[in-house]
């Protein structure tokens, strides 16, 4: 599908963060991943108002992979004269987007369409004047076909702007004063190698280089444009990314702990552990500091 995450609905790639609807409780994990997108808000909020001053006006936005619908909340109140559709394959997550508009005061402009992208598409009413897809690109085997079918979606002189890429996010300082330094760096060497195995084990995936400007280029459209928002979250953190951290690095040892060494599980043991006081439940200097790109390009007229 569309999570991203599940962060691919908050914004990171990892374990446990894919879309198969088959072996994850959607409506168990939405809290959780509301709690994570909410997070995110102020990241997403500076990558909206700088897509609002090239697209004006839309009369139709879509949240391509929109989860319990966060991001579908702050283009509503980007595009206050926009109908927004939030397009997801788990219907417990719509659900919760749904109840996230009539609290929000924008339901009278809000649909929803369950299924998987990107022929769910097919039943938009009218194309698109914004088509965000935020992490749900590369969920997609073949992500170039990917990106052409979005791009169909769009009326003339319409904007697609997918969130893929950035940098790996952190949580913590290099030396942490047990363990090895250079615990994140590791983790991400691990992630990244799961994230190629998600990758080549997709239905019909297509290795490509990414280079989403190229991408969106070959998707027949013009003017590709890309830049990097940054969320900064200043240690000591706050309940709230401290429980964000502590979910993330928990997956982390969940998922990969066949290939970390010895050390390393040890020391996320450590920092996972409550009744420790040098874990991420009580140290100081936990942080969040994470940066996304976002790519747009345009339909020609």
């Amino acid at each position: 599908m569309t999570h991203h995450h599940e962060h691919h609905h908050d914004g990171d790639h990892g374990p446990g963060h894919h879309h198969d609807h088959t072996d994850i409780d959607w409506a168990e994990m939405a809290p959780l991943l509301e709690s994570q997108a909410e997070l995110f808000a102020p990241l997403y909020e500076q990558a909206l108002n700088w897509l609002a001053k090239e697209v004006t006006e839309p009369g139709l936005v879509v949240d391509a992979g929109s989860g319990p619908g966060v991001i579908s909340g702050l283009l509503a109140e980007t595009f206050p004269g926009a109908r927004i559709v939030a397009v997801d394959g788990s219907a417990p997550l719509l659900e919760r987007a749904g109840a996230r508009a009539a609290r929000l005061g924008f339901a009278d402009r809000f649909g929803t369409l369950a299924g998987e992208l990107p022929e769910v598409l097919d039943a938009l009413d009218y194309p698109a004047d914004l088509l965000w897809a935020s992490r749900s690109v590369h969920h997609l085997g073949d992500q170039s076909a990917a990106l052409a079918a979005l791009a169909a979606r769009l009326a003339p002189g319409g904007t697609l702007a997918v969130l893929e890429g950035g940098l790996p996010a952190r949580f913590l300082p290099r030396d942490i004063g047990f363990g090895r330094p250079g615990l994140q760096a590791r983790l991400d060497a691990v992630e990244e190698e799961w994230f190629a195995r998600m990758r080549a084990e997709l239905p019909g995936s297509v290795a490509h280089t990414e280079d989403w400007p190229a991408l969106l280029a070959s998707a027949g459209l013009r003017r590709p444009r890309s830049r990097t928002f940054l969320l900064d979250l200043p240690a000591p953190a706050t309940d709230r990314a401290r429980a964000y951290v502590v979910t993330s690095l928990g997956r982390i040892r969940e998922a990969m702990a066949e290939r970390l060494d010895a050390e390393d599980r040890a020391t996320l043991d450590r920092l996972l552990d409550p009744g420790d006081e040098a874990s991420l439940h009580h140290r100081p200097d936990v942080f969040v500091l994470a940066a996304h790109t976002v790519h747009t390009a345009v339909r020609p007229v």
